[in-house]
């Protein structure tokens, strides 16, 4: 009877303080990812054949090291980022995607970025499934 207090009890604090929306929400939604995916179209490609644009192609992007895309010129600030041992994660990503040029001073990222955390979410579960190329780059991490 007592565990079965205490568990209504923890139940009732997470609903009441309103963190179950966040955790029905972890992980995302890829399909809602890939319908905001449309802004970073504009200078980024993904998928078989992409190629490298005003942005770098974004396909394997989780577990990369910042600035490894084979033939991209990337900016000095970025460089030195990947150089420093940054690798895209789905935290880096989230920080980075919120506001690029607070997370990485100096980059030329024209993007403002993306304020909404859900959306975030859902474009960094989009991201995770872009798996096309294959890791050809000696710099993609496992």
């Amino acid at each position: 009877m007592i565990i079965r207090l205490a568990i209504f009890a923890v139940f009732s604090l997470v609903i009441g303080s309103g963190i179950s929306g966040n955790l029905a929400h972890a992980g995302g939604n890829a399909g809602k990812g890939q319908d905001l995916f449309h802004t970073c179209a504009a200078c980024h490609q993904i998928g078989n054949g992409a190629r490298n644009d005003v942005g770098p192609v974004l396909n394997n992007i989780i577990g990369r090291r910042a600035a490894s895309r084979d033939g991209f010129v990337y900016s000095r600030a970025m460089k030195e980022k990947g150089a420093d041992g940054l690798v895209w994660t789905e935290a880096t990503l989230d920080a980075y995607l919120a506001n690029p040029r607070n997370y990485v001073r100096g980059t030329r990222m024209a993007y403002a970025g993306l304020h909404d955390d859900v959306a975030r979410e859902d474009l960094i579960a989009f991201l995770k499934t872009l798996k096309f190329d294959g890791p050809a780059e000696t710099k993609i991490l496992k």
